[in-house]
């Protein structure tokens, strides 16, 4: 009776996570490959950037993001966002005032570009963190620019 009672709450163990997004740990080196072959493969009428999934472990979501052409410039509100640069080279501005600000949802706003800001070059092996509430836009792509991300949640409790 026992053994029938942990397989059910496994199952609904793996259920609930197929539901909530699956906690993923690990990542291959063959996996990213595998996930830049598919977002290229995947990338439709010039889309400035496809995403896949690489790590999940709520609230933490780490992204590959495909980035072959200039998108929006993005504000998270209540979020930082950390990049590691896997592959290509660009340019990112942080700071500024968005143009055209549209609010996309409770927490996030985008824009079609940044006036003022820092413009800085950024490549293979470069790490870079945007604090929440700042404006950040990839406004120059070298080619393809492949991009780890991963949002965290902000403010820090103080005292930390």
């Amino acid at each position: 009776m026992r053994a029938i009672g942990i397989g059910l709450a496994l199952m609904a163990a793996a259920a609930f996570g197929q539901q909530a997004g699956a906690m993923k740990t690990y990542t291959s080196a063959d996996e990213i490959k595998a996930l830049i072959a598919k977002a290229k493969s995947e990338r439709k009428n010039n889309e400035p950037t496809v995403i896949q999934p690489i790590l999940r472990l709520a609230p933490y979501n780490t992204n590959l993001e495909y980035r072959a052409s200039v998108g929006p410039a993005a504000v998270h509100e209540k979020e930082a966002e950390m990049f590691y640069v896997i592959d290509g080279s660009g340019t990112l501005t942080t700071g500024g005032k968005l143009v055209e600000e549209k609010r996309t949802n409770a927490d996030n706003l985008t824009g079609a570009a940044i006036e003022g800001g820092t413009e800085r070059s950024v490549s293979k092996g470069d790490f870079i963190i945007v604090p929440e509430n700042t404006p950040h836009w990839y406004n120059k792509i070298n080619g393809v620019l492949v991009l780890m991300s991963i949002h965290v949640p902000r403010p820090v409790p103080a005292g930390h």
